[in-house]
């Protein structure tokens, strides 16, 4: 019988899930798991925060508590806090009633809404996303119906930060309405975010070029530790008085990955366009999930609008902040320490969740086949994967990785018999050959000429 699913193409995986489940089926005792996006606890545990469960106790036993559908917009409660917490509690544009929230499927969900908003009723059909970036926006943002997926320069592989001249310049020839998405802090995946003064002059280049700013926030709070320093650039839009709109994910600030508890924040220039933009949000709403979520959204409201319950919060997150901290200081040193070819400053300079590590496809195929270490493709890892049992052995395989597949060292490589020793210098230091056989010289290929093969630097 002939099916009419026959023909189907094999789509590819999904980098990040398929790591996840090869790591669960991997049976060596030092596996280190640095690819998912989870806070995990010195133990390498998931951490249920402590005032979640304090929140899910009392609903537990609330009767008044049900399981009704909510409004299609969501739980106004948890909407207008989330809105109040990016924005600021005495933000003027709250004030004057220019903002406003609606409850989403996290920030995956917010930016699949506001892709189908901004394609479907404001009509623009192009959108820019930085070079690197979090893989799903791409994706979102073509199936959100958006015609033309542009790139722009962020990150400089040699200084391993944000270059800021090649993304102006990429801005400023985008072209008008042009949808331009914005990590508002710890950007994902190199963990760099622009000074206040870079912000400023991307404003400026938003401004004048009309261009759509689009926020994405997964990690207000649980960047640095502060709400307010990490919702800078956003606060510093809204003052500006610049429209906009910002996707929020409670999924890393909450713990709450499974319960899918997001917000759209519209900033609008003008009241009046707040009732039609509501009515068309609906129908989009409507017509893809229908109604969100309860049980996440109620858990955030509850925190967010209590005192003593947001105080408790605000704790949890600069102990996973501090933590995450701890341990690219940890690396940092380790690294340096054992005198691993290259720079990585890097490592302590960025925030956030992940570490834009600047290793190399074949150095990460290495560390998973020879030590059993996971993480993106990228170099990306989630600092959250280290903790005090496995720094020490993530940082050997690190430093003898780069060692031996480094790309960093100069233009030749001395194909030397084993016999003859080689004497290892500091990082930056000319190494010192003891014999070098010149019959066996050949020039610089890209590529180690086998086991034997040593790298040697040229200054």
């Amino acid at each position: 019988m002939n099916s009419r699913f026959t023909g189907i193409k094999l789509g590819p995986p999904i980098e990040v899930f398929a790591l996840q489940k090869a790591f669960v089926d991997d049976t060596h005792e030092k596996k280190v798991n640095l690819t998912i996006g989870a806070y995990r606890t010195n133990e390498g545990k998931p951490w249920v925060l402590p005032v979640v469960r304090k929140v899910e106790k009392s609903l537990a036993v609330d009767e008044l508590q049900n399981h009704e559908y909510l409004p299609v917009l969501g739980l106004d409660a948890f909407s207008e806090a989330a809105t109040s917490m990016l924005l600021g509690a005495n933000s003027p544009v709250i004030a004057q009633g220019r903002a406003f929230g609606i409850q989403s499927l996290s920030g995956t969900g917010a930016l699949r809404v506001t892709a189908e908003f901004l394609s479907h009723i404001l009509q623009y059909d192009t959108f820019y996303y930085s070079k690197p970036s979090w893989e799903n926006h791409r994706l979102v943002f073509t199936n959100g119906g958006f015609k033309h997926a542009c790139e722009y320069t962020y990150w400089d592989e040699k200084t391993r930060s944000i270059d800021i001249e090649g993304m102006l310049n990429d801005l400023k020839n985008a072209p008008e309405n042009a949808v331009i998405i914005l990590h508002a802090c710890a950007h994902n995946p190199t963990g760099c975010d622009p000074t206040p003064e870079q912000w400023a002059r991307i404003a400026d280049v938003i401004e004048e070029k009309r261009l759509f700013p689009l926020f994405d926030s997964a990690y207000q709070g649980f960047a640095s530790g502060d709400l307010d320093k990490d919702a800078y650039a956003v606060r510093m839009f809204a003052e500006r008085q610049i429209e906009f709109i910002c996707t929020q994910s409670f999924a890393k600030n909450f713990g709450l990955y499974n319960e899918r508890v997001g917000n759209i924040v519209f900033v609008l220039a003008d009241t009046k366009e707040i009732v039609q933009a509501k009515s068309q949000l609906t129908l989009i709403v409507r017509g893809m999930y229908s109604n969100p979520p309860n049980h996440g959204a109620r858990i955030v409201a509850t925190v967010l609008r209590n005192p003593e319950l947001f105080e408790e919060w605000r704790e949890h997150i600069r102990t996973m902040s501090d933590r995450i901290r701890q341990m690219r200081i940890g690396l940092h040193h380790r690294l340096i320490k054992l005198g691993t070819p290259g720079v990585w400053d890097h490592i302590v300079q960025q925030i956030g969740m992940f570490s834009y590590t600047g290793l190399t496809e074949k150095q990460v195929q290495h560390l998973r086949d020879h030590y059993h270490i996971y993480m993106l493709r990228s170099g990306r890892i989630n600092m959250c994967g280290l903790n005090e049992s496995n720094l020490d052995y993530v940082a050997n395989a690190i430093h003898e990785t780069v060692t031996l597949l480094s790309e960093a060292w100069g233009d030749c490589i001395y194909q030397l018999p084993r016999q003859h020793m080689i004497s290892w210098g500091r990082p930056m230091d000319v190494l010192s050959v003891k014999k070098r056989p010149q019959d066996v010289f050949k020039t610089y290929s890209g590529r180690p000429l086998d086991i034997g093969a040593v790298w040697v630097q040229t200054l």
